[in-house]
């Protein structure tokens, strides 16, 4: 079941208070990359849009984290986009209790997976 349309207002304000608001990139780099977010059924996509080498105008999408809410345990599970572009769990700690403890140990990043 999708999350209601409250749950993604209320997930939305989550993000931008507790992770893009530490995360977003200066004002003078805001034209050159900017964060975003992708809610779709259970899950959310946390991603950076850059410019595609020498095609103007064209972006290129790269993911930061997925997070996936599993309604039978009541928790959210973290994954990790790998070099062959499939995600897979954040191993350290691939399930938490709430989303905001999801944003922190993403934004803690203690393996370098999710920023490098």
């Amino acid at each position: 079941m999708a999350f209601t349309e409250q749950q993604i207002s209320q997930y939305l304000e989550t993000i931008e208070n507790e992770f893009w608001a530490k995360r977003r990139p200066p004002l003078d780099l805001r034209d050159k990359i900017r964060e975003g977010q992708r809610i779709s059924g259970q899950s959310i996509e946390l991603f950076f849009e850059r410019p595609a080498f020498e095609r103007p105008g064209k972006f290129i999408e790269e993911s930061v984290a997925k997070i996936c809410y599993v309604r039978t345990r009541e928790v959210w599970e973290i994954y990790w986009q790998r070099a062959d572009l499939k995600f897979h769990h954040y191993e350290p700690r691939p399930e938490v209790a709430s989303l905001s403890e999801a944003l922190a140990v993403i934004d803690e990043d203690a393996y370098c997976c999710f920023f490098g």
